[in-house]
């Protein structure tokens, strides 16, 4: 499946005057926001889309550290539910101003907070969607198999833990102590396999089943789509 064909899937549910609100999931480095980006430029020269990224719903930090979550981020619970569910149900009557998330710094960060107006199409990706939330129209599950997800994941990271080397503030600077191969097996061993392995177990995948497309990324990054549990698309 291409992504035009997915992009035509997704547009043939939109209806003129109304916000089709459709959400983008699945594990972490599963590739949700490329995929999103690709989707967006393939639907912007007949519908206005915007992406809104769910990293913007989770509880800041210090929220996170005084409810003793922290090391469970990307969790069901660390997310803000009730601000993720009232973003989309303004979105569909007028502008909202959506938090924004850093990768560099690991938190929310207020800078990145942007005015969103009413689109065609919502593209809300990320983590967070598992239980299904209420006021999505249409739920696309990015699925892959767990050892190319941890091998993606690795690389991010170490591409993060490179930059940080010029970067004091970024968040993984305190991993720049570690050697190369260090850092690799603590993203892999560490972060993927007691963090990220058993959220996507646990949780994440549960959205499959309830999702309308279920698209799986092979190694070579080629998407196929594959039936779906349900059959609302």
């Amino acid at each position: 499946m291409s992504i035009a064909g997915l992009a035509e899937r997704i547009a043939g549910r939109a209806s003129p005057g109304e916000v089709l609100v459709v959400g983008v999931t699945g594990s972490v480095a599963a590739g949700k926001s490329t995929l999103c980006a690709a989707l967006k430029a393939a639907l912007e020269p007949v519908r206005r889309v915007e992406v809104v990224s769910t990293d913007g719903f989770l509880w800041p930090n210090a929220v996170l550290s005084e409810r003793g979550v922290l090391m469970r981020k990307g969790y069901p619970e660390t997310y803000d539910v009730e601000g993720l569910a009232a973003a989309l149900r303004g979105l569909r009557e007028g502008p909202v101003t959506v938090p924004g998330y850093s990768h560099v710094i690991y938190d929310i960060d207020p800078a990145l907070a942007r005015r969103v107006a009413p689109p065609d199409i919502l593209i809300v990706e990320g983590l967070g969607l598992s239980p299904r939330p209420e006021g999505l129209d249409l739920l696309v599950y990015l699925d892959a198999g767990e050892a190319d997800l941890e091998d993606w994941f690795a690389r991010r990271f170490m591409d993060l833990w490179r930059a940080a080397e010029a970067d004091p503030a970024s968040f993984y600077a305190r991993f720049r102590s570690m050697t190369e191969q260090e850092a690799e097996t603590f993203a892999r061993a560490v972060v993927w396999t007691q963090m990220n392995l058993p959220n996507l177990r646990g949780h994440i995948i549960q959205a499959r089943d309830t999702a309308d497309i279920v698209a799986r990324k092979r190694a070579d990054h080629r998407l196929v789509l594959e039936a779906a549990a349900t059959s609302r698309c």
